[in-house]
């Protein structure tokens, strides 16, 4: 398969896997007796449109910028760690690591001229989840655990020291209430007064500047740089990457530092930007599990992250309205499930188009590029 067919066939698998997701989750709606049609256009319809005048909503689609820049960084922090070979599934606690921390330094700055307090709890918030994901890093390059178990440890971990923190921790002037933080200064926001003027005053903020910023440097980091060469090269074979003269534990734990920082500033976006404050979270952050399944519908390129956030966006936003139809929203979440099941098993939608659109080489290397030594690293194409 010549690289052209590959690019052809890395845009068209998820757009494949997509549509299958809404085909088969209108087949379990008819099967519930829903109306799919029905379901769908009314969810399209809250995405994007005012009921009341049916006429495109800013607001909406503001709010889907606002939920997709989070899961933009979790997504990318997935994409780099699965470059470097791994599976980062701490995105959720790395994140509640940044939105905490800053938060709580913006509270501690009320009076420090904007540009500082926005600077200093930005870093702050970057270097929570750069630390939360390097212990992970650290375990796996030099004592080789599994960053699968560390991580989904390490999520409940942080999210009780985040509880104990906003309880017990925190100065009382800055607690609203049990587990609640009180509301930032307007200084540390992300919001600002242009961008809620443009989408009829949704929650839009800097956080999707911030992430397309993020998409563009990551990009060029992956592609042009020693360090994304090394990697990426570390993910397909840390040993022959050692025999090169790579040093693969530092390129593990590097990968796992970019990985968790770019987390940590899903949360500070959460924080600063979404929410306003802190509350004590009772479960892990859907954030960080979402952002994975972006990254793997996206094939861990930029371009495609960015695209599957705002669908993803979509189908959340546009979700809550589907009750409207009589269809409850959870099977939107059965939608997002389907896409994802099938992503996650794309070689074989890969298979079928080699089958019918190749020849028999095309086919033998599909059925060779599914073998899970070299699977797992198809998410982390950046």
């Amino acid at each position: 398969m010549n690289s052209r067919t590959e690019k052809i066939q890395n845009i068209i698998v998820p757009i494949i896997a997509v549509f299958l997701g809404f085909i088969l989750g209108g087949i379990i709606m008819l099967a519930f007796g829903f109306n799919p049609i029905d379901g769908y256009a009314q969810m399209f319809k809250t995405a994007f449109l005012n009921p009341l005048t049916g006429e495109i909503n800013p607001r909406n689609i503001g709010e889907i910028f606002v939920s997709a820049a989070p899961l933009v960084f979790t997504a990318l922090g997935f994409a780099v760690a699965n470059t470097a070979g791994f599976f980062n599934i701490g995105l959720s606690g790395q994140a509640l690591c940044g939105w905490i921390t800053s938060v709580w330094i913006a509270l501690s700055m009320p009076d420090a001229p904007r540009l500082v307090v926005l600077f200093v709890a930005i870093v702050a918030g970057v270097i929570a989840g750069a630390i939360a994901g390097a212990i992970p890093g650290l375990l796996r390059a030099f004592f080789g655990t599994s960053e699968v178990i560390v991580t989904i440890m390490m999520n409940y971990i942080l999210l009780q020291v985040s509880t104990y923190l906003v309880n017990d921790v925190m100065s009382p002037s800055i607690i609203q209430s049990k587990g609640m933080t009180k509301s930032i200064s307007e200084a540390a926001s992300l919001q600002t007064g242009w961008m809620a003027a443009l989408t009829n005053n949704s929650r839009l903020n800097l956080g999707i500047i911030f992430a397309i910023i993020a998409l563009v440097v990551v990009w060029f980091m992956m592609k042009k740089t020693t360090l994304g060469y090394e990697i990426r090269a570390v993910g397909l074979n840390p040993f022959a990457s050692e025999y090169a003269g790579m040093s693969s534990k530092r390129t593990i734990v590097i990968s796992m530092i970019i990985s968790g920082a770019l987390a940590g500033m899903a949360g500070v976006i959460l924080g600063l930007g979404t929410f306003q404050n802190f509350t004590s979270q009772g479960s892990s952050l859907s954030v960080g599990f979402d952002g994975m399944a972006v990254s793997l519908l996206g094939n861990g390129s930029s371009i495609g992250i960015f695209a599957s956030a705002i669908l993803f966006s979509i189908l959340k936003l546009g979700g809550q309205g589907m009750q409207v139809a009589g269809i409850p929203s959870e099977l939107v979440d059965i939608d997002i499930a389907i896409i994802i099941f099938f992503v996650g098993i794309s070689f074989v939608i890969r298979f079928v188009l080699a089958k019918f659109f190749g020849n028999k080489k095309e086919v033998v290397k599909v059925k060779e590029a599914s073998k899970p030594n070299e699977e797992s690293q198809e998410g982390g194409n950046i």
